[in-house]
């Protein structure tokens, strides 16, 4: 299981789609699936919680870990 991190502001699939693009391009990161129903991003690896959190704010969307 992977860690989960706090993602708000998705409204779309397009949404989902952008948050896990911008979480497979952390470093350390193999997987990512984001889901705006339940605002959350499931993280697979060993990338920084930091690094996580900001790459998706970068994106567009609020996140905390």
């Amino acid at each position: 299981m992977g860690r989960q991190i706090t993602v708000t502001g998705m409204s779309c699939e397009g949404c989902e789609q952008s948050v896990e693009d911008a979480l497979e391009g952390v470093p350390g990161v193999n997987d990512a699936e984001a889901d705006r129903e339940s605002e959350t991003a499931t993280v697979e690896g060993d990338a920084d919680e930091d690094a996580l959190v900001r790459a998706v704010e970068d994106a567009g969307y609020d996140a905390s870990a």
